[in-house]
């Protein structure tokens, strides 16, 4: 089976946060850079992603889109790179890695716009119920925590730190204690300052 592993995506998009997966699991991967009005929308991508929206990966056969769904793809496909939970952290690594995409990110992105379920009966609506309860309730997770789940770094940091760390860089997300230090600890990382030098020369090309 052919197992190239080939990148799509944008250096102004949720790509960087697989860039940082990505250079976490050190293996060989092609990147395919796509234009938002043009090759993005294009038949062959459409074929890959119907919503014509980055990041995704194809691993020989396998399509994955979706920043955190492909960050958990990633640390499965290449357990050597240690990005799994350790065990009995396997629901804390899943809980946290999903809430960051299912309800802290629309709730960022909701507030930004303008708008935040203002009445209990829209909160009910709503996974996240309002930015507050949402961003509170990380808050009060990552107090006095160097890492999401359990002892160690996993694929579940990368996509809570890349939601902080862009998040309170332009003003989305409120800067609090616990998030400024959480970011603190793990943007030094390698991967993630390669990742990072990556997307920087992607976008000024």
């Amino acid at each position: 089976m052919d197992s190239e592993l080939v990148f799509h995506t944008n250096p102004r998009s949720r790509g960087a946060v697989v860039q940082w997966a990505l250079e976490e699991i050190g293996c060989p991967y092609r990147t395919e850079i796509l234009d938002y009005a043009t090759t993005m929308k294009s038949p062959a991508y459409l074929a890959i992603n119907p919503m014509g929206k980055v990041p995704a990966i194809r691993h020989g056969n396998q399509i994955v889109t979706e920043a955190a769904a492909i960050c958990a793809y990633l640390a499965g496909a290449f357990p050597q790179a240690n990005l799994l939970p350790r065990p009995g952290h396997e629901g804390a690594y899943f809980r946290w890695l999903f809430f960051a995409a299912a309800c802290a990110e629309p709730a960022m992105m909701n507030r930004a716009a303008g708008w935040d379920p203002a009445t209990p009966e829209l909160q009910g609506r709503f996974g996240y119920g309002s930015y507050a309860r949402a961003f509170d309730n990380l808050a009060a997770w990552l107090r006095g925590r160097e890492y999401v789940a359990g002892p160690a770094f996993s694929a579940a940091d990368i996509y809570v730190c890349s939601l902080l760390g862009f998040g309170m860089a332009f003003g989305m997300v409120d800067k609090r204690p616990e998030f400024e230090a959480y970011v603190a600890l793990h943007e030094p990382r390698p991967a993630h300052r390669r990742a990072r030098e990556i997307t920087q020369r992607q976008a000024a090309a």
